[in-house]
C-alpha cells in the first residue's frame, strides 16, 4: 500500500490557517510561512488511504479539519484504534527522530477535511534550527521509551506466556499420564483375556455354558459398587477368602478387580453352581478381566475427554479460531481464563457468582482475555498467603440507565488489600510493588488500555468493607 498523493488544493492563505491550530501556538509568522512553503495541504476524501501501517514515517500528517481513522490490522481483519478528528492531532513524522520509523497505524479519511503534510526530513530541520534542545530531548525520549517499553512489554509478554504454559503443562499432564496408565494397563489386561479364553476352551466349556457365565458376567454389572475405601477392602477380603476356598488360583489377584465391580459372595456362591468346576477359575478370570477392561476403557475416554476439554479451553483463551470483533459473552472468557490460570488458584478458594441471562456485548474477546488474566493473576497472588485465600468474580448487568446499559465484571479478593497511595498509581505504566523479576507494572496499564481505549468501558479500584473479611475490588464496566 502506497501513500495517496492528493493534487494541491491549498488555502489561500494556508499560514493563517494553521496559526489557529493549537499545535503551532508559539510559532512565528515566518516559521509558519517557512513550515508551509515546505509543505502540502491534502485535501481529505472519506475512504481514501492517505499512509499505511508498517511503511516508512516519511511525513507528518497534521489535520486541519475533518477527520481521519487510524487502522490496525489485528489478527485477520483491521480495526479502527484512534480517529484524529480535532485540529492539531497528527500521525507520522518518526523518520524526523528515527530513520527506521514506520507508521502506526493506517490512515484512512473519515470526514472530509484537510491535511497538512510535512516531510519528515522537514520536520526535523525545522525542530532542529527553531528548537536544538527540543530535538535532542525528543529524539533521546523516543528512543529511551520505546527501548524500555518494548523491552519491558517483550518480559512481560514471555512472562505471561511461560506461566499459562507451565500451568496448560501441569493441566495436560495429569489426564496424559492416566491415559498413557491406562492404555498399559489394557495390554496386559488383553493378554490375561487372551489366556483366559485359552482356559476355558481347555476346560471343554459347551456354547449354552459360556452363555451362561456371560449372563452372570452381565448380572454383575448392575450390581451396585461399594460405597467407599473401607467397604472395598472388606469386600475384597470376603471375596478372596471363599474364592480360596474354593480352590481357585490367584484368587487374591481376582478378588480386587470383581469387588470393585460390586460382586459379592451371593454372586460367587452362583457362579459356582452354574458353571463347572474346571471353567470356574479361567471363568473368573475371564470376567474380571472383561470388568477391568470396562473400567480402563471409561478411565481412558475421561482422560482424554479432560484433554480435549484443555485444548477448547486454550482455543477459548487465545480466540485463535474467530474473528476480532464480536458478539460475546464474558463469562467464556472468564471461565476459559480460570482454565489457563488453574494452577495458581490450587489451595484457593474462587467463587464465581454470574448473575443469570447476562446481555452480550460488542468487544475483542482476545484482548479482554488478556484483561481478565491481569486481573485473576493480581487476585491470585494476593491471597496466595492469606489463611481462607479466597477470589469472588461476580457479573452483573447495570441497567440503571438504559441508552448505556453494561456488563460489570468485579475480581474481588480478600488479601492484605491495596494502600490508597498504590490504589493511586496502581494503573500507571511500569509501576509495580512486585519484587524485582516478579512484573514488569505493565499488566493493569494494558487492561486499562484495553477496556478504556478499546470498549469505551471503565475501570476502577475500590475496596469494599461491608464485607467480612474487607476485599479489594477491580471492577471493569463495559457497554454493551
Amino acid at each position: 500500500m502506497t501513500e495517496t498523493q492528493v493534487g494541491d488544493g491549498r488555502s489561500p492563505d494556508l499560514v493563517a490557517d494553521i496559526a489557529d491550530v493549537p499545535l503551532f501556538e508559539g510559532l512565528t509568522h515566518d516559521q509558519r510561512t517557512e513550515l508551509v512553503a515546505a509543505a502540502e495541504e491534502v485535501v481529505l476524501e472519506p475512504g481514501t488511504v492517505y499512509f499505511a501501517e508498517g511503511e516508512p514515517a516519511s511525513y507528518w500528517w497534521v489535520l486541519l479539519d475533518g477527520a481521519l481513522d487510524l487502522i490496525r490490522h489485528v489478527g485477520r481483519e483491521d480495526v479502527v484504534v484512534g480517529r484524529m478528528d480535532v485540529a492539531g492531532r497528527w500521525a507520522g513524522g518518526m523518520q524526523a527522530w528515527d530513520p527506521n520509523g514506520t507508521y502506526l497505524a493506517t490512515g484512512r479519511g473519515a470526514v472530509e477535511g484537510r491535511v497538512l503534510k510535512v516531510p519528515s526530513a522537514v520536520l526535523r530541520e525545522k525542530i532542529t534550527a527553531w528548537f536544538p534542545l527540543g530535538m535532542h530531548l525528543i529524539s533521546g525520549l523516543y528512543g529511551t521509551a520505546r527501548s524500555i517499553e518494548s523491552n519491558a512489554r517483550q518480559r512481560d509478554s514471555l512472562v505471561t506466556l511461560g506461566t499459562l504454559a507451565a500451568g496448560l503443562a501441569h493441566e495436560l499432564n495429569n489426564p496424559a499420564a492416566a491415559a498413557t496408565r491406562g492404555v498399559r494397563a489394557m495390554e496386559e489386561t488383553a493378554g490375561a483375556l487372551v489366556d483366559a479364553l485359552l482356559g476355558l476352551a481347555q476346560a471343554q466349556l459347551s456354547p449354552d455354558e459360556f452363555l451362561t457365565l456371560d449372563r452372570i458376567r452381565r448380572d454383575l454389572i448392575a450390581l451396585p459398587a461399594p460405597s467407599g475405601g473401607l467397604d472395598l477392602a472388606d469386600r475384597e477380603e470376603e471375596l478372596g477368602e471363599r474364592l480360596d476356598d474354593a480352590d481357585v488360583d490367584d484368587a487374591w489377584t481376582i478378588a480386587p478387580a470383581l469387588a470393585t465391580s460390586g460382586a459379592d459372595v451371593a454372586w460367587i456362591e452362583r457362579l459356582l453352581d452354574e458353571i463347572p468346576a474346571a471353567a470356574v477359575t479361567p471363568g473368573l478370570r475371564w470376567i474380571a478381566g472383561t470388568m477391568s477392561m470396562l473400567t480402563m476403557l471409561t478411565e481412558v475416554a475421561d482422560a482424554t475427554q479432560r484433554i480435549s476439554e484443555l485444548v477448547s479451553s486454550v482455543r477459548s483463551y487465545t480466540q485463535m479460531d474467530r474473528a476480532s470483533a464480536q458478539r460475546l459473552d464474558v463469562t467464556e472468557g472468564l471461565d476459559s481464563t480460570l482454565v489457563m490460570l488453574a494452577h495458581k488458584a490450587r489451595g484457593i478458594e474462587v467463587v464465581k457468582e454470574y448473575a443469570a441471562e447476562l446481555p452480550e456485548i460488542e468487544g475483542l474477546p482476545g484482548e479482554l482475555n488478556q484483561v481478565w488474566t491481569n486481573l485473576l493473576d493480581n487476585a491470585l497472588d494476593a491471597v496466595r498467603e492469606v489463611e481462607g485465600g479466597r477470589v469472588r468474580i461476580r457479573v452483573f448487568a447495570d441497567d440503571s440507565a438504559a441508552e448505556h446499559e453494561s456488563v460489570v465484571v468485579e475480581v474481588r479478593d480478600n488479601g492484605s488489600g491495596m494502600p490508597p497511595e498504590v490504589a493511586a498509581r496502581a494503573f500507571d505504566a511500569f509501576f509495580t510493588t512486585k519484587e524485582v523479576g516478579s512484573g514488569t507494572g505493565l499488566g493493569l496499564d494494558i487492561a486499562r488500555r484495553i477496556v478504556v481505549e478499546r470498549h469505551s468501558g471503565a475501570i476502577d479500584i475500590d475496596h469494599d468493607t461491608a464485607v467480612e473479611p474487607p476485599e479489594t475490588v477491580l471492577r471493569v464496566r463495559l457497554p454493551r
